[in-house]
């Protein structure tokens, strides 16, 4: 995310009550149009949404600056779920960045945090909710999972989640400046400009969790953390929850914002290379340096910055609500405030289509237990997607 590249933006006016009035017309897509209606607002510079899929329906607000909010019955709550605000850096793409919920929450009790802590560096660290109030973390019970090296301020990736295999991926950017000037994502022995997949079940010798046998570089060269490669900044990135399948919105340099998939069967993402900086989108960054695309992973979708400066990746609408979206994997971007679906079956290269052309500030989307697909405005409001 380019967060110095657009300041929030004040959303414009209001439809009945609780939907948002967008800057264009909503796109009706089928038999029905596709609207915001608010959920929550006041929060200071959210980067996302999540629930814990344990069956209580709450939602989950990352606060840029520090904070877990909880919205409970449709309310937010006093008390953070945790609170790290001074143990971060708070550069313009720095901070609290990610969450996830362990596939056991429900029992365990276990959730993961993806933060820039003062000296810049990414952490990722495990905590443990209260026994007697869920609502709440223990922050004593902390175990740091990992710590990345990050060389600059910017490109941080912040993305964590859980596969439908149990596995924990770790979205790194490429360490930042411009143009990647230490070639790192092409660099399978370092972790920037990746995606790794870990076992947090567990520890291995001293490390704080475990190397899947089935990673792509286990007794190769590269780092045995690596699943995939060739990454700007991965933003966001998710899973569809039907398919499996891998979808990155990676945040472009100079010309071109991109979408990948990957679909290849249970290796969703393996060892894939998904081209920067060789390739920007589907160009060559550089040609005068050379241009192989052997090997290479070409997006399903791109556009140019005539359309917006800094993609934030979303997810397959997997909903019972909008059957007009089921099946179309949604983003947006941070800039211009459009919000695009392209057919999560279709061939590549794709065309997008404008689902709606917003005043806001994207920074990310989230999914809720029943796949009901949530935006993240910058400015201090989260929305859902409904169908009018």
């Amino acid at each position: 995310m380019h967060i110095q590249r657009a300041a929030p933006r004040r959303l414009v006016g209001a439809i009945a009550a609780v939907t948002l009035l967008l800057s264009g017309t909503p796109v009706a897509s089928g038999a029905s149009t596709v609207v915001l209606r608010e959920v929550a607002t006041g929060f200071d510079s959210p980067v996302y949404v999540t629930s814990a899929k344990d069956g209580t329906g709450r939602l989950f607000v990352v606060e840029k600056t520090g904070k877990i909010r909880v919205i409970k019955n449709g309310a937010v709550l006093p008390t953070p779920l945790l609170d790290v605000s001074s143990q971060i850096s708070r550069g313009t793409e720095q901070g609290l960045l990610g969450l996830a919920f362990h596939p056991s929450f429900r029992t365990n009790g276990l959730f993961y945090v993806d933060f820039t802590r003062t000296d810049g560096d990414t952490v990722i660290n495990q905590y443990r909710v209260s026994t007697t109030n869920p609502d709440v973390a223990v922050p004593s019970t902390v175990r740091r999972i990992i710590t990345i090296d990050q060389p600059y301020a910017n490109h941080n990736g912040g993305m964590i989640t859980f596969d439908r295999y149990g596995y924990f991926f770790i979205g790194t950017g490429d360490g930042g400046s411009s143009g990647d000037p230490g070639n790192r994502a092409q660099n399978k022995d370092s972790l920037l400009g990746k995606l790794l997949r870990i076992n947090v079940n567990g520890s291995s010798g001293t490390r704080q969790y475990r190397i899947p046998s089935s990673n792509p570089y286990v007794g190769k060269p590269g780092r045995n953390e690596v699943w995939s490669y060739g990454l700007r900044n991965p933003w966001r990135f998710s899973f569809d929850r039907l398919t499996g399948d891998l979808w990155i919105g990676d945040v472009g340099q100079a010309k071109y914002e991109e979408i990948d998939r990957s679909t290849s069967g249970s290796n969703r993402g393996r060892g894939v290379n998904f081209g920067w900086r060789v390739m920007e989108g589907r160009h060559c960054y550089k040609p005068s340096t050379g241009c192989s695309t052997t090997g290479k992973l070409y997006p399903v979708a791109e556009y140019t910055h005539s359309e917006g400066c800094s993609v934030t990746g979303g997810y397959v609408y997997r909903g019972p609500s909008i059957a007009s979206l089921y099946g179309r994997y949604v983003f947006g971007d941070f800039c211009s405030g459009r919000i695009w679906t392209v057919p999560s079956g279709g061939a590549s290269p794709m065309k997008k289509t404008l689902l709606m052309d917003t005043a806001m500030t994207i920074s990310s989307f989230g999914e809720d237990d029943r796949g009901e697909l949530f935006v993240v405005d910058h400015g201090g409001t989260v929305y859902r997607l409904a169908a009018s």
